[in-house]
């Protein structure tokens, strides 16, 4: 049985939801109307799927998705196509407009189920989701050589493999990998140290460093430089 949370600020369209899920094998975990409260129930009820409206107390569903690490299964519930594609691009199973037809409901909820009779096997320790719109790859820790910031996206660079751009921070990845070998160098940058190769100076402002797994060098400046000097002082590359 799906375990649900439903993420709506409006009454009405709470119980609206609940009555068109009650045909269909489901169990209604919690309530929430704004972002807090919806992220302190995730994390504690642990729900297979969130029916989440974008427009809410405190921010909106996408913020929501933003603070957490590993989001559950995503059906947006929202009045306002607008945000269809922004939708789609964090993942969402499906995208419903109020008032929600049944068949629609019907049809979102057999496309949750699919999608976790088909999750790949994560017990393997140390295996990081790298979701994008297309697809997910699972990596190990040792596969990523280094990660740069772009915004709210990352970019994940794997050694001997096309880079990943991920709708998550740098600092989101900070927490989540280990601390040595992964060094944050500055504001946009982190490298796994254990895939450092070499270190060009080429002047006091620009350092290239090269790393396995990258045909191209990373450029980096004064500060950064700095700090991975202070990091990897009487170590041999």
């Amino acid at each position: 049985m799906l375990r649900v949370l439903i993420v709506e600020d409006e009454p009405l369209a709470r119980r609206a939801l609940h009555r068109l899920l009650q045909p269909h094998a489901v169990q209604i975990v919690g309530e929430a109307e704004g972002i807090r409260d919806a992220a302190e129930l995730v994390l504690r009820l642990h729900p297979d799927l969130i029916f989440l409206d974008i427009e809410l107390n405190g921010g909106d569903g996408f913020d929501l998705l933003a603070a957490l690490e590993n989001p559950p299964k995503v059906v947006f519930v929202t009045a306002y196509p607008a945000h269809a594609v922004e939708a789609f691009s964090v993942e969402a199973v499906d995208y419903l407009l109020k008032p929600v037809a049944p068949e629609r409901l019907a049809e979102a909820l057999e496309r949750v189920r699919r999608q976790l009779a088909q999750r790949p096997d994560r017990t393997q320790e140390g295996l990081l989701e790298l979701r994008t719109p297309n697809r997910s790859v699972l990596a190990a820790p040792s596969d990523i050589a280094a990660l740069k910031a772009d915004g709210d996206f990352t970019r994940i660079l794997l050694a001997d493999q096309p880079a990943l751009m991920i709708w998550r921070t740098l600092g989101h990845f900070e927490q989540l990998l280990p601390v040595p070998p992964f060094l944050r160098l500055d504001r946009s940058l982190m490298i796994n140290r254990e895939r450092l190769r070499q270190i060009e100076a080429r002047s006091r402002d620009e350092v290239r460093l090269l790393l396995s797994g990258l045909a191209d060098p990373l450029v980096i400046g004064r500060t950064a430089a700095a700090r991975l000097r202070e990091a990897t002082a009487g170590q041999r590359l």
